[in-house]
């Protein structure tokens, strides 16, 4: 068994493209750099990571409420949040082939510098690129025109911030949570889904007290930790935190500290923690005239709340997800469908694209329709595969590839008995249960763990 090796990406762009993970964006035209679409399995995958984050990081707590911002805000928003002067990267152009790298990606530097063993390669001084993707509202295109695709989700949580007060009287602490979209305009996007360009962020800003916001803040941690062990199945020996240097730190940050995974390349940020102290809502006050201060009322103080910020991109905790669960056997697993190379996603199975596939032992009519019927019942609760092509251990194989946990075999005797034999993807082993006990089966063995 391979856990993990150099060449484990290329393995997952392949499998993701021929299985209906992941897509080449507008491949038909010739494709575009760091595009993708996410298809049939991707779509449920991602949409069971986001519905697993939500239901963790919101639905279960009375403390946090949600919110569903514009992608397209008053420019102003940026001004004052400082993403129009500070939201930049330090770029380096090479003198040889007048390619553009980040300076702070010095792996990158030197992969390039090695591809020219011939020819010494020089770098220009480093300049400011903003990441901030600039559009043009209305029919002219001129200065006064000039909007911005949000960079990040949160300025929605602090410019709504007195509106979430006055319609919900919540009192510290409590979080605005969203999942969005946000685009930047990354100068060297790679690594598959892990930078792109156009990305789902999944937030909160959890607002507190000052003083209060270091206990926040290790509550955070503590809590971003175990969703990534218990509740996604990660490894966590693939994982580390990793605390930015104050001199590294974002121009809003007192404090951030990062989850970190072992991928193919290198350890690289899948979650972020950063204290945001009253950055934004001072600005935004100081900007807009608006009063976006918190009053106690008991005490009657005013003060600015500090907003604690964890926060991930789905798409690269998919991507992680995928690493995470891959594996391959040589010669097979068992002797189902015995030789060659056998690849299994050990995807945890509330998070699995496929709950279940029925499978009829035989294309025999006496076989395959109520075969069909027990898959057409138990997909009004589960997404359910129905496979009667090929070798029942052809069939497993195919479900294994794609991480669906259990396959529910229809055979010969089932009409007699009114069973049906269940297989687990991970153990392999099977057990025999009553037709009727199919879908309270799933329903517990995919609940997440507590």
């Amino acid at each position: 068994m391979t856990e993990n090796d150099p060449g484990k990406i290329d393995k997952i762009v392949s499998l993701c493209k021929r299985r209906g993970f992941v897509f080449p964006g507008s491949e038909i035209y010739g494709g575009m750099a760091n595009s993708y679409d996410l298809g049939p399995l991707g779509t449920e995958l991602f949409h069971n990571i986001g519905k697993l984050w939500w239901k963790k990081f919101v639905t279960e707590r009375e403390d946090m409420l949600g919110v569903r911002g514009a992608v397209i805000m008053n420019p102003k928003v940026w001004e004052a949040s400082g993403h129009v002067t500070g939201f930049s990267d330090p770029l380096i152009e090479c003198k040889l082939c007048h390619q553009r790298f980040r300076a702070d990606h010095e792996d990158e530097m030197k992969v390039h510098e090695n591809s020219h063993p011939d020819r010494e390669v020089s770098w220009t001084a480093p300049k400011n690129f903003n990441l901030l993707f600039k559009t043009f509202v209305g029919t002219v295109e001129d200065e006064k025109s000039v909007a911005y695709l949000r960079g990040e989700t949160a300025a929605t949580m602090f410019t709504d911030f007195s509106l979430f007060l006055d319609s919900t009287r919540k009192k510290l602490p409590f979080g605005i949570a969203q999942i969005g979209k946000a685009f930047r305009n990354e100068i060297t996007p790679g690594n598959f889904l892990f930078r792109t360009r156009e990305f789902t962020i999944a937030e909160l800003e959890y607002f507190v007290r000052p003083g209060d916001d270091d206990d926040s803040f290790d509550m955070w941690l503590e809590f971003m930790n175990l969703f990534t062990t218990r509740d996604l199945g990660l490894n966590k020996e693939r994982l580390r935190h990793y605390e930015h240097p104050k001199e590294q730190l974002a121009h809003y940050s007192k404090q951030t500290i990062d989850i970190e995974y072992n991928f193919p390349w290198g350890w690289g940020e899948v979650f972020g923690l950063a204290n945001r102290t009253d950055f934004d809502l001072k600005n935004h006050e100081r900007m807009s005239g608006a009063n976006l201060k918190y009053r106690d009322s008991e005490t009657g103080e005013e003060f600015w709340p500090y907003a604690i910020e964890p926060t991930v991109g789905l798409e690269r905790l998919m991507l992680t997800v995928l690493l995470d669960a891959y594996r391959q056997y040589e010669g097979g697993r068992s002797g189902e469908d015995g030789s060659g190379i056998e690849t299994v996603l050990h995807i945890a199975p509330h998070l699995a694209p496929v709950a279940a596939a029925v499978l009829p032992l035989s294309k025999k009519a006496e076989l395959t329709e109520p075969a069909r019927m027990l898959a057409k019942d138990l997909r009004k609760c589960f997404n359910v595969e129905y496979d009667e092509t090929q070798s029942i251990g052809k069939r497993y194989r195919r479900q294994d590839e794609i991480g669906t946990p259990y396959c529910v075999t229809y055979d010969f005797e089932s009409p007699k008995d009114l069973q049906v034999t269940v297989r687990d993807r991970d153990s392999m082993k099977q057990e025999r249960i009553a037709l009727t006990s199919v879908a309270t089966y799933l329903r517990d063995k995919l609940i997440p763990m507590e």
